[in-house]
């Protein structure tokens, strides 16, 4: 073996073991970040980790600002609505509302648990979206009388 250009001899024995130990950690090092470069599963993986938590970030950034929108959007359809629809919407609501109580307890009765607690999920959700799905709702109401109007002329 040849020694490197840059480095002096060892004057002494001892010298000449720190520079084998240096030359080992050095080499230890190199190996290691050679075996990273080539473990391409666990660069795939850091990649998909990296990317699901960016996704991630986004989408809940997104979720926030579709969330002020639609209360900003049931705000301005309800302050455009006239009182008579408005009356109308709430009793239909309430009707609704009954209609949904007594086939919620009939259906109890007949489905089967997993079914039960499937739907049970899906009215949580729904309960915790409550805003987007009013402003979604009074969209359609407003569209829908938009539609009746002109549908007279």
């Amino acid at each position: 073996m040849t020694q490197p250009h840059d480095e002096p001899t060892a004057s002494s024995p001892e010298q000449l073991r720190e520079q084998v130990e240096q030359t080992r950690h050095e080499l230890g090092e190199t190996v290691e970040e050679l075996a990273a470069r080539t473990d391409v599963k666990a660069r795939a993986q850091e990649k998909a980790t990296a990317f699901k938590e960016q996704a991630g970030a986004k989408a809940a950034e997104l979720t926030g600002q579709v969330k002020v929108k639609a209360a900003e959007a049931a705000h301005l359809v309800q302050d455009k609505l006239p009182e008579p629809v408005k009356d109308k919407a709430a009793a239909a609501a309430q009707q609704v509302k009954a209609k949904a109580d007594q086939a919620g307890h009939a259906w109890q009765d007949k489905a089967p648990q997993p079914v039960r607690d499937k739907a049970h999920q899906g009215a949580q959700v729904a309960r915790d979206n409550r805003t987007v799905l009013i402003a979604v709702g009074s969209v359609a109401v407003v569209a829908w009388l938009l539609l009746r109007r002109r549908g007279r002329r």
